[in-house]
């Protein structure tokens, strides 16, 4: 069994050879989804150098901060850690991440941007937030339909306390690899249409793409930020 020093590199070199075959050139950000990992093991993971971390619910997250906060109270020095939300975001939790998470890659309706900028406002800080968008289409998933992302991304970039740094979203489970590409290719055209029109406080430099079954595809396709977890925490 590989240690989680050995998983990072080995996804690392995977982005990298993804970025080889499909001749793009730049950096693409690792998010390590810590979801079915305990505190010891991320401090494993940010020990071989990984610094972006995600959970997809709140209370996991806020549990995680409080074992840190208990270790640093202990005199125990804690490695660079950036925290993000992917998953679906509740309204009445907002209030509990804010000014404490990198980046919000769930926000899928303006009611909760307008949550966001309140409680941003209220803390004195601006949130970075991406737009969920529901490419494939399936009535499981959160996320704006494309023909409305645009609109959304300019609703929310109006708002006090938040920038809108882009777009973001989830391929079907075991998708095939064309039904992939569609769908990746789909929201990379739509990050750059976007991104071509200079929304104000729209500056649109992520498109967060790609997760442990499919983030190779996902680079191909133009992302530049994955969320990998079993593939690094197993």
């Amino acid at each position: 069994m590989m240690s989680i020093a050995g998983n990072l590199k080995e996804v690392n070199e995977e982005i990298r050879r993804a970025l080889d075959e499909s001749g793009r050139t730049g950096e693409v950000t690792l998010v390590a989804v810590t979801k079915y990992s305990g505190p010891e093991e991320v401090l494993e993971a940010a020990a071989a150098g990984q610094t972006e971390f995600a959970e997809n619910r709140v209370q996991m997250l806020v549990e995680k901060w409080k074992a840190f906060d208990e270790m640093r109270e202990q005199g125990r020095a804690l490695p660079e850690m950036n925290w993000h939300l992917i998953g679906h975001l509740q309204t009445n939790k907002v209030k509990y991440i804010i000014g404490k998470v990198k980046l919000i890659h769930s926000v899928d309706s303006l009611k909760l941007a307008s949550e966001i900028s309140k409680q941003s406002v209220k803390a004195g800080v601006v949130t970075h937030i991406l737009i969920e968008v529901n490419v494939s289409g399936e009535e499981s998933k959160s996320g704006v339909a494309p023909s409305e992302a645009e609109d959304i991304a300019r609703q929310c970039a109006a708002l006090p306390g938040i920038s809108v740094d882009g777009l973001m979203t989830m391929a079907p489970k075991d998708a095939p690899e064309q039904e992939l590409t569609e769908i990746f290719s789909q929201l990379y055209k739509l990050f750059v249409d976007i991104k071509n029109k200079n929304i104000y406080n729209c500056s649109n430099p992520t498109l967060s793409m790609g997760m442990s079954a499919d983030f190779s595809a996902a680079v191909k396709c133009g992302s530049n930020m994955v969320r990998v977890g079993h593939r690094i925490f197993s």
